[in-house]
């Protein structure tokens, strides 16, 4: 008994440890897939950090990555690549790795095609707050 509640209190100490390296990437790490960009009725909605969607501002939504982080999105089929901070979550397309406000897409120049094969940088992660 002694022998599982101490196994029990290890993993309970452990798996947390785990579940946050795989949850904060470093700066550098990269990702390749599909981007999409939000629909213009959705400006002026709440995002998943409290914000309100711009659809005028550089943002974007990421189902994994901290609120906050800063990511670089290079668009494969032209090489134009713009900088912009993840401030929800999403998108819930399967396939599609990150959801772009409109001016984040019109300035990558996938407007008329609305989605594009991406690779995201990871620049800059938001300071932890650690409890």
């Amino acid at each position: 008994m002694t022998k599982t509640l101490t196994t029990a209190a290890l993993l309970m100490t452990l798996l947390p440890i785990a579940f946050e390296s795989q949850a904060r990437p470093n700066p550098g790490h990269t990702q390749k897939g599909m981007a999409s960009y939000y629909h213009d009725s959705l400006h002026g909605q709440k995002t998943a950090s409290g914000q309100r969607y711009s659809k005028n501002r550089l943002s974007a939504a990421h189902k994994t990555l901290p609120l906050g982080t800063q990511i670089r999105v290079t668009d494969t089929l032209t090489g134009n690549s713009i900088v912009v901070r993840v401030n929800d979550r999403g998108p819930f397309v399967k396939g599609r790795i990150v959801d772009l406000s409109r001016e984040a897409a019109s300035e990558l120049g996938m407007i008329k095609r609305g989605v594009t094969s991406v690779k995201l940088e990871v620049l800059s992660l938001p300071p932890r707050h650690d409890s």
